[in-house]
């Protein structure tokens, strides 16, 4: 009897698993960014997996590592949570609706691609995307706010900017940079105050 219930709670596992990956991926238009909010939402929020400070460090470690990021974070996190049968579970929900889905929708937008209306559904989409991506920018400043300040945030925040976008640094070096410089010399905590300790 009770090795049914452990049976029965694996498999609700690897269900949650499929089920939590496979609407990250089926709803992420636009492609690898656009999921990181949605994968955000099943792991961090309904489903409880992981922290968002540890969400953060997947993403900025993901984002640093070749291929696709929805892929990578999936493969972790379901290898985290069961293992090597965790980790293809999250990686067949995350691809194989998602090529299916194209496949067919390839087909269909190839038919009609002259259409006002085929252009304007790929553009509506857009800006519901980017409030999702500004939501969890927000999330992540607030997080880093609270180890590093907001003036040594809002500054890495614009040198980043700059060195991406004007000097055309890729991220994958910022972030490798980044994680060398705080081995080398730590960021110090901020002290938590006496009002807090009681």
């Amino acid at each position: 009897m009770e090795k049914v219930k452990k049976t029965s709670g694996q498999f609700r596992v690897c269900w949650d698993i499929f089920v939590a990956f496979f609407r990250a991926g089926i709803l992420s238009f636009g492609g690898g960014p656009s999921g990181i909010p949605l994968i955000e939402a099943e792991v961090v929020k309904r489903y409880k997996w992981v922290t968002l400070d540890d969400f953060g460090d997947m993403v900025a470690i993901a984002n640093g590592l070749p291929g696709p990021i929805n892929t990578k974070l999936a493969g972790y996190i379901g290898w985290r949570l069961k293992g090597l049968i965790g980790l293809l579970t999250a990686l067949i929900a995350t691809v194989v609706p998602t090529v299916i889905m194209m496949a067919v929708l390839l087909g269909f937008l190839a038919a009609f691609q002259n259409e006002r209306w085929v252009s304007g559904m790929t553009h509506a989409v857009l800006p519901v995307v980017g409030v999702m991506m500004a939501q969890l920018t927000w999330k992540f400043l607030s997080n880093a706010k609270k180890g590093l300040g907001w003036i040594v945030t809002l500054v890495l925040v614009a040198v980043s900017y700059a060195l991406m976008e004007w000097l055309n640094i890729h991220p994958a070096i910022l972030i490798a940079a980044t994680l060398l410089y705080v081995l080398i010399k730590p960021v110090k905590q901020p002290q938590a105050s006496k009002g807090a300790d009681r």
